[in-house]
């Protein structure tokens, strides 16, 4: 089967730009030759539409409708226990500032609930350090409230983990360099797995918001907005979806595209961070979701490195210098800027230029 191929379902009918499609099976196989087609074919997209789908999955990564439904029955819980997992800056009283559960909010242009876990989820506390809250505990249900649940989370977000490794050395090999370059600043990662609902959005919760932050298109093509666009802040995006459209990718010539649910697929975009380390080669593309009418549940997984690893140049040819940080500080400050987030930047303190650069000038 050929690594790739390009599908898409056009905003503008008059429109002929096309998403592609990747299938990455050979990724997983013993056939170099067709691993570098998908590697090819994987960087090809990821420099020139930032946003693809992935098919070809091993079993072990393919979100299939039981596994969504058992990680997404999170949202079924009372309402009194949800409100156990809420973020501190959406009640007080709780000790979570960067994990956690964030509620609907009228008056945005955002419209959405969901919940954010770390690496805690799979690996338990021995990962937490209540010192950064970039590494605090994950609020988690009670296993009683939702049996097996907690087994069937942590098996999906160390699978999210094997498929990005996996990717990211695809990604590696097609920019030439080597395969194994990024592992390290993922030794510690902070990846997040984040479960969301955006339910058919209500007339009260466009009060207060500008008519062109909520609402796109005209006449059939009219759509209100669920979640703005915006481009992700870290390195990879791997998002399953359940079925319902919506998800819309942003073209070069500032028309979007839809990012068809294929089912046993996985939609896959990148962040700014890649982008900058990858001298451009790689596309954070801007990316958004509409309401069509019909409640829309999402699986993304954030792939994302250590705090304290160091983003400087790569040995690209042409690559223009930048100044090492480390990522933990660039996610804080790009993060906390969500709505999701607001209210918590003074929470904490940057680590400041990397020790090892902190003599060059």
């Amino acid at each position: 089967m050929s690594a790739t191929l390009f599908y898409c379902r056009r905003t503008d009918p008059k429109m002929t730009h096309k998403l592609p499609i990747v299938n990455i099976a050979a990724l997983f196989g013993a056939d170099i030759a067709a691993r570098e087609q998908v590697d090819a074919a994987i960087t090809k997209a990821a420099q020139f539409e930032g946003m693809l789908t992935l098919t070809g999955l091993p079993d072990w990564a393919i979100a299939t409708p039981e596994r969504r439904r058992d990680l997404l029955r999170i949202f079924s819980l009372p309402e009194e226990q949800i409100r156990q997992l809420w973020r501190w800056n959406f009640d007080p009283t709780r000790p979570n500032v960067y994990r956690g559960w964030f509620p609907l909010q009228n008056g945005t242009a955002t419209y959405k609930e969901g919940i954010d876990f770390g690496p805690d989820l799979a690996y338990g506390p021995q990962v937490v350090d209540a010192s950064d809250p970039l590494r605090e505990a994950s609020p988690l249900p009670l296993e009683a409230s939702l049996p097996g649940w907690h087994a069937a989370a942590r098996d999906y977000y160390l699978a999210m983990l094997r498929l990005s490794k996996a990717l990211m050395h695809a990604i590696a090999r097609g920019l030439q360099l080597p395969e194994e370059i990024f592992d390290p600043a993922f030794e510690q990662s902070i990846s997040t797995l984040r479960l969301l609902h955006y339910p058919v959005r209500p007339q009260e919760s466009f009060a207060g918001v500008e008519l062109g932050e909520v609402w796109t298109g005209e006449g059939v093509d009219r759509r209100y907005v669920l979640a703005r666009g915006h481009v992700d802040t870290g390195f990879m995006t791997l998002l399953a979806q359940d079925g319902v459209a919506g998800l819309q990718a942003q073209h070069h010539d500032g028309s979007w595209l839809d990012v068809e649910p294929l089912e046993g697929s996985l939609a896959m975009n990148f962040g700014k961070v890649l982008q900058l380390w990858t001298a451009g080669r790689i596309k954070a593309t801007k990316h958004r979701v509409v309401g069509l009418g019909q409640a829309r549940h999402s699986i993304p997984f954030f792939y994302e490195a250590a705090v304290d690893a160091v983003i400087a140049p790569l040995p690209l040819d042409g690559a223009e210098a930048f100044e090492p940080f480390y990522f933990g500080d660039y996610l804080w400050d790009t993060a906390t800027k969500f709505v999701e987030q607001k209210g918590i930047a003074h929470l904490r303190q940057p680590r400041g230029k990397p020790a090892r650069f902190a003599s060059r000038r």
